[in-house]
C-alpha cells in the first residue's frame, strides 16, 4: 500500500470514530480594520475597527478541527454564566459533529481571546480569563464527564492551556480512566512535570514546552532528541512529538527510532484563472497547534500508526498556518498536498468500463466539484460505492467550477482535486469535463447507476432520461448536515 493510498484508507476511516476533548474553552475573536496614523496620546497606531468574528476557541477548536475531519467529538470544557459563553456555543451549534458538554462556574467568566490586526499582521492582542484553579465539586464534575464520555470513545484527547481546567490531579485521573477504558490518551501538555502525563500515548508539547519539561535550554535535534526518549521511560509515556515551529516535528519514544519531519512548505492554487500553483507564506499561527494534536488524534483513531499520523498532522500544520485566524483543514487539503496526479482522459475510461461490463459489474456515476474535500463528500462517495461495481466520479474542470460557484473558485487545481478522489478506495475511475452539467459525459459513460446528494431530487438530476432509458436507475444519497465546502472555508462570525 503506498502512502497516499494508506492516507485516504485513513480519512475514510475516520467516519464512526468517536473522540472525547477535555480542556480550556474560550471564545477567540478577531477584530481586523486599517492603521493610518500613530496616536497624538501615545506612540501607538490607532486602529480603525472594521470586521469582528467570533470562533472557537483553545479545547473548543480542537473539536472543531477533528469534525471537519470527520469525527464525532464530546467536548467537555468550563465556561461563566455570561455572554461570551453564549456565544461560544452559538459557534459551537454550528458543528453538527460537536456534542458540547459545558460545566457552568458561576464564579469564573468565560475565557476570551481578543486579537486585533490591520494589514493582515496582528498588533495587539488582549486576554480576559481567570486562571484560578477550580473547585473540587467542579473537578468531580469534569472527571465524571469525563468517564461516561470514554465509555463510547475512541480516543482521549486532554487540551491545557494552562487556565485552570486541567490541575495535575485531574490529568492523572483521566488518564487512569482512559488507561482502564483501554482508550488511547494525546494530550497538549503545559504541566511542567512530566510525570503528571504517566501512561498517557502522545504528548505533544512545543520546543518551550519540550525544554522546560525536559530541563534543557537546548534548541537542536541532537541534544532534544535523547531527552524526549529518556523522558518517556522515565514516566512511562509512549512517545513524545515535538512541534518545531519552521523546523517541523520531532517524533521519538520508548519503541520507535526517533524521526525528524520537515515542515512542510504549502502550495496553493492561484483562480486568478492563470492556473498557476506558487509558495505560500506562512500566514497565521493561531491555533496551529491544535490542528497538530487533532490531525494526530483523528488519524490515530482511524488506524494509522504515530509515524503516519504524524507526518499528516506536519501537513496539515503547514495547511492551517496559510489561513487566517483559528482554522481548520478538510481531508482533502491534506490529501492534495502528498498525493500524485492521475490519468483523468475519457478514451482510456471507456475501454475500462467496456472490460468491467465484459465481467457483469455495475457502473455507477457521480459528479461534482469535490473542492476541498470535506467528511460531506467521503459520505457521499462510500454510499454512491455501496450501489454499484465500479464508481466513476465526473469532475468539474477548473473553468466548469468557475462558472457554476464564481471567480474565485475553486480552491484547488483541477488536478489535485482529481488526485485526490482517485485516491479514495471506493473511487474506481475519475473524469474532467468542461461544460457545466455532465450531460455529454453520461451519454458516453452510460453508468448503470447515477448517483446524487440530497440536495437533489430525482427528476432534476442531469442525465436522467439517459439512464433511465437503458434500464438503470436514479439514486439520491441523503447529505450529512453541516458540511459544505463554502462554510468550512470560511470562519463563523
Amino acid at each position: 500500500m503506498t502512502a497516499m493510498t494508506e492516507a485516504s484508507t485513513i480519512f475514510t476511516g475516520m467516519r464512526g470514530r468517536r473522540i472525547t476533548v477535555v480542556g480550556d474553552v474560550m471564545l477567540d475573536r478577531f477584530v481586523s480594520g486599517s492603521v493610518s496614523r500613530i496616536s497624538p496620546e501615545a506612540p501607538v497606531p490607532v486602529l480603525r475597527r472594521g470586521q469582528e468574528i467570533n470562533m472557537p476557541g483553545g479545547a473548543a477548536n480542537v473539536a472543531r478541527n477533528l469534525a471537519h475531519l470527520g469525527v464525532e467529538t464530546i467536548l467537555i470544557g468550563v465556561t461563566g454564566k455570561d455572554d461570551h459563553a453564549s456565544m461560544l456555543d452559538a459557534a459551537l451549534q454550528h458543528e453538527p459533529a460537536i456534542r458540547f458538554q459545558a460545566i457552568v462556574d458561576n464564579r469564573r467568566a468565560t475565557i476570551v481571546k481578543t486579537r486585533f490586526s490591520a494589514l493582515g499582521q496582528q498588533i495587539l492582542r488582549v486576554d480576559d480569563e481567570d486562571t484560578s484553579p477550580l473547585s473540587p465539586q467542579l473537578e468531580k464534575k469534569i472527571i465524571a464527564a469525563t468517564r461516561k464520555a470514554l465509555r463510547k470513545s475512541d480516543l482521549l484527547v486532554i487540551s491545557d492551556y494552562n487556565k485552570g481546567v486541567i490541575s495535575a490531579t485531574t490529568a492523572r485521573e483521566m488518564i487512569a480512566l482512559a488507561r482502564d477504558a483501554g482508550v488511547p490518551v494525546l494530550a497538549d501538555p503545559k504541566k511542567m512535570d512530566a510525570s503528571i502525563y504517566a501512561g498517557v500515548t502522545i504528548i505533544t508539547p512545543n520546543l518551550g514546552e519540550a525544554q522546560q519539561l525536559f530541563g534543557t535550554s537546548a534548541t537542536d535535534i541532537d541534544t532534544i532528541t535523547p531527552l524526549a526518549e529518556d523522558a518517556c521511560k522515565k514516566h512511562g509515556i509512549d512517545s513524545i512529538l515535538v512541534t518545531l515551529g519552521s523546523e517541523g516535528m520531532l517524533l521519538a519514544g520508548r519503541d520507535l527510532f526517533p524521526c525528524h519531519i520537515r515542515s512542510h512548505a504549502q502550495s496553493v492554487y492561484d483562480v486568478s484563472g492563470a492556473g498557476r500553483s506558487h509558495a505560500q507564506s506562512v500566514y497565521d499561527v493561531s491555533g496551529a497547534g491544535d490542528t497538530v494534536i487533532a490531525t494526530m488524534a483523528a488519524t490515530m483513531a482511524a488506524g494509522a500508526d504515530p509515524m503516519m499520523a504524524t507526518r499528516l498532522a506536519n501537513t496539515a500544520a503547514g495547511v492551517v498556518v496559510g489561513k487566517a485566524g483559528t482554522s481548520t483543514v478538510t481531508p482533502g487539503e491534506i490529501l492534495a498536498e502528498i498525493i500524485q496526479g492521475t490519468d483523468t482522459g475519457l478514451d482510456g475510461l471507456l475501454g475500462r468500463i467496456s472490460a468491467w461490463r465484459t465481467e457483469g459489474l455495475t457502473i455507477g456515476f457521480t459528479n461534482g466539484c469535490f473542492d476541498q474535500l470535506h467528511p460531506g463528500h467521503l459520505w457521499i462517495m462510500e454510499q454512491a460505492a455501496a450501489t454499484c461495481d465500479r464508481l466513476i466520479v465526473g469532475l468539474n474542470s477548473d473553468a466548469s467550477t468557475r462558472a457554476l460557484k464564481g471567480p474565485t473558485r475553486p480552491f484547488q487545481h483541477e488536478e489535485r482535486r482529481a488526485a485526490v478522489l482517485a485516491s479514495l478506495p471506493m473511487v474506481d475511475a475519475v473524469v474532467v469535463f468542461d461544460e457545466k452539467t455532465p450531460a455529454r459525459l453520461i451519454r458516453a459513460v452510460k453508468p448503470d447507476r447515477l448517483i446524487k446528494g440530497g440536495d437533489y431530487k430525482a427528476e432534476d438530476v442531469v442525465g436522467r432520461k439517459t439512464v433511465l432509458a437503458r434500464g438503470g436507475k436514479v439514486v439520491i444519497i441523503p447529505t450529512v448536515e453541516g458540511y459544505s465546502t463554502t462554510r468550512l472555508s470560511q470562519p463563523r462570525g
